[in-house]
This record gives C-alpha cells, structure tokens and sequence, in this order.
C-alpha cells in the first residue's frame, strides 16, 4: 500500500505491507483523512513519534472478525488500551499506561491506504451523515469532552483562544450551551466564518483593550502565546481548558496559578456518541470548514496548504 511515513526528519510516501489485523482487530480501507494540528506538529517532533501519522479518518471494514462490520463505513476512537488495568477497568482506557495513540504514539495511523484497529474502537457511521462531515467526528468529540469535564453556569463568561480548525468547532459547540460566549483569533476570515453562525468573535486587535476576566478560558491556538493570554483573561477561581500540544520544552511561571487558585484541566479526546448526534440533528455543521480537498498523490501540496494560516480543514482523499 501506498503510505505517509515520518521518520523523526522528513515526511515522505512509501510502499509498504498491507497491516495484518490481531485478533479482534478490523482491517480498513481508508476513504478520507484529515489534517489536523496535531499531525502538524508531529513533523515537528512532537511525541517523538515515528511511523505512519494521521489519527482523523472514515474508513471502509474490509476485514473484521465481526461479520456485522463488514463493507460498513467506520470512525475511530485513537486510544488503544490495554483494557486490564485499573485506568480500563474504571471506563478510562483513554489514560491507560500501556496505550498506544493511533498515528501519534506507537500506533501507524491513518495517512496510508489501510490501516487496523480494535473493534471496540470503531464505530459504524449512521447512514444520513454525509462522509465529508464524519472525518470531523473525533475533533468535534473532542470538542464536546468540554463539556463532560466542566459545568459552565449560566454566569460563566466563557473565552475561547483561537480561530482555527479545533477552535471553530469548540465555539459551535460551547455556543450551544451558554449565552456569554467569545472567541479571539488573528484571522479575519476564520472569524467571519463564526459571525455567520451568530458566535461573537473578535481580532485580537480589537481584544487588546478587554479589561474584564473569564470564568472559563478555552485555550485552542496551538501557539504558547495562547496560554499566556489565557493565564492573563483567567479570573481568580476560574478555569482554564487547555486543549493545544506544543512541540518543544516550554517554561512558565506556576505562581499566578496559585495566587488566583486557577483551576487547569487537560482536555483531549471526548464522546462519540455526543458528536454524531450533532452531526445528526446538525446542531453542528462543519462543512464550512473545509479549505480543501485534494487526492493522496497531492499530499505535498495537502501539507503545505494545512501549514497556511488562513486555512482550516485540509482532507486527502483515498482512492
């Protein structure tokens, strides 16, 4: 098959062996795969991941020790888990410490032809989903994870940092829920994009002279300033969700933290079910979101259009 593979250098296509699913494990022929920031930073050296990257997927069951799988179109939850330990026990095989991480942590990912994944983690899409919006079920799952970790009261001023691909579907959702939503970014057409759907967004230029602080700052640049600004627009007692990765060491000053007994949750992956269920009733629609998409052997020009800052979603296409 024909593949992506990073080898802690360069990203480069390369044929290689169709992957043999273990036991209890489903064989999938890859139709969409987006590019999100994470895989981004990967060609940057985050996680020190090697292999083949990619976690963002709508896939067809070729093979599956199930027979009520096959020939269906399929998602992926990313986690693999050991499902012994205590963590998978307790429902929380996303921090199992044996896991792998497909396409980010000993775990081949999605940017090849076919890929494998435990049939506990693949879910069939329902039918009336269009395939272009299922390629955004896990990052809008990720999304609505928000949701599960924090109670935003009706008082809650909510701030969320960033305009990009995470960051307009965390505005879609989190306007759901409360009336005292904004979002900063850089980009005038990405924020222009949340104006449409009613979600007051402003330039950061324009936000420079916002004196008030938040009861929840979302922080979703991908950026280090990001969590500067969200430590600045915290207020005391408030939350900051914290959902960008970062290549690279950083370093920062933990005491306004305690001074103002600021609450930090990490928020990574998130419910499935809560994402085709927007996608369903589209209470959600991410269509807007897609810059582009263009055909595996365009996966050059794929990376570098991600890599733009006006642009959001970028799909490669499987043929």
């Amino acid at each position: 098959m024909k593949a992506l593979l990073f080898d802690g250098k360069i990203l480069s296509e390369v044929k290689c062996p169709i992957p043999k699913p273990a036991v209890n494990e489903v064989l999938i022929k890859t139709i969409l795969a987006g590019i999100c920031n994470t895989d981004l930073e990967i060609i940057k050296g985050y996680m020190k991941f090697r292999g083949i990257p990619g976690h963002e997927f709508v896939g067809k069951v070729v093979e599956s020790p199930d027979p009520n799988f096959m020939g269906k179109q399929v998602v992926g939850e990313i986690n693999l888990a050991c499902g012994k330990c205590d963590f998978c026990l307790q429902g929380l095989g996303m921090h199992c410490p044996q896991r792998s991480v497909l396409g980010i942590q000993d775990k081949d990912g999605v940017f090849a032809e076919y890929l494998t994944l435990p049939i506990q983690n693949v879910h069939v899409v329902p039918a009336e989903i269009d395939k272009l919006k299922t390629v955004f079920v896990e990052p809008l799952a990720a999304a609505c994870e928000i949701m599960e970790q924090i109670h935003i009261l009706p008082d809650y001023r909510v701030l969320v940092i960033g305009d990009g691909k995470l960051a307009q579907l965390i505005a879609r959702v989190l306007n759901l829920y409360t009336d005292n939503l904004l979002i900063v970014g850089k980009h005038p057409g990405k924020l222009e994009l949340l104006n449409q759907k009613n979600i007051p967004a402003v330039h950061l230029n324009d936000f420079s002279q916002e004196k008030s602080k938040y009861h929840v700052v979302v922080e979703a640049t991908g950026n280090w300033d990001g969590w500067r600004m969200a430590m600045e627009m915290v207020r005391p007692r408030g939350f900051i969700v914290l959902k960008s990765t970062y290549a690279g060491d950083q370093s920062f000053n933990p005491a306004p933290l305690v001074i103002n007994e600021v609450t930090v949750i990490g928020s990574r992956c998130g419910p499935f079910k809560k994402a085709f269920y927007h996608l369903q009733k589209e209470t959600v629609d991410p269509l807007d979101l897609i810059t582009k998409v263009l055909p595996f052997s365009k996966w050059q020009d794929a990376f570098e259009l991600a890599k733009k800052p006006d642009t959001l979603k970028v799909i490669l296409e499987f043929k």
